[in-house]
């Protein structure tokens, strides 16, 4: 069974193409520890099953999932109609 971790933050780069844009998530730990992946581990762990990632926003909760274009993977939340996608919406930086 896949282990969920909430996403708390992000980090970016300067890039303005949605899918390049985050480089970096991450969260805190149930002892309140901060934890951080790159992107590319974090699309690892989700294909592997271990993680399941989501944000959660006005106590709306939506999985985090990946996705390829043009051949590069990228993650994104499933469709929730809400625009911008969540995930880059997060004002928080990660540390």
């Amino acid at each position: 069974m896949a282990k969920r971790a909430r996403i708390r933050c992000t980090n970016k780069t300067g890039r303005t193409n949605p899918h390049e844009r985050i480089t970096h998530i991450g969260g805190l730990n149930p002892d309140g520890t901060p934890w951080k992946r790159s992107i590319d581990q974090a699309i690892k762990d989700i294909e592997s099953d271990e993680w399941e990632f989501y944000v959660e926003e006005n106590g709306r909760r939506v999985d985090v999932v990946w996705a390829t274009h043009n051949g590069h993977k990228y993650i994104k939340t499933t469709a929730d109609d809400i625009q911008p996608d969540n995930v880059l919406s997060l004002l928080v930086e990660c540390p």
